[in-house]
């Protein structure tokens, strides 16, 4: 399995009604969180510890909640917001 992300909970239902060009930007960011977790937890199958902290990120238009699950070796976006700025 390798590192990927995917929409989880409403976020999915959320992205049916968000513009193109914010699911884009919101789509980038998570690319680079994924590339970023992947570097920080090589052996992600076989973690042993808690999984770390998500966070919020701000992109153009909005913003998006995340979390990693590591022995998943997935970044799930939780929550978006679509802001319109």
């Amino acid at each position: 399995m390798s590192w990927s992300w995917e929409y989880a909970f409403g976020a999915e239902e959320a992205a049916r009604d968000a513009p193109a060009a914010f699911l884009a930007e919101v789509e980038i960011k998570a690319d680079e969180l994924v590339r970023a977790a992947e570097a920080l937890h090589l052996h992600g199958r076989s973690h042993q510890g808690s999984d770390p902290k998500g966070g919020n990120v701000v992109v153009p238009g909005g913003m998006f909640t995340y979390q990693v699950i590591v022995r998943d070796e997935r970044v799930y976006v939780v929550q978006i917001l679509y802001l319109g700025f």
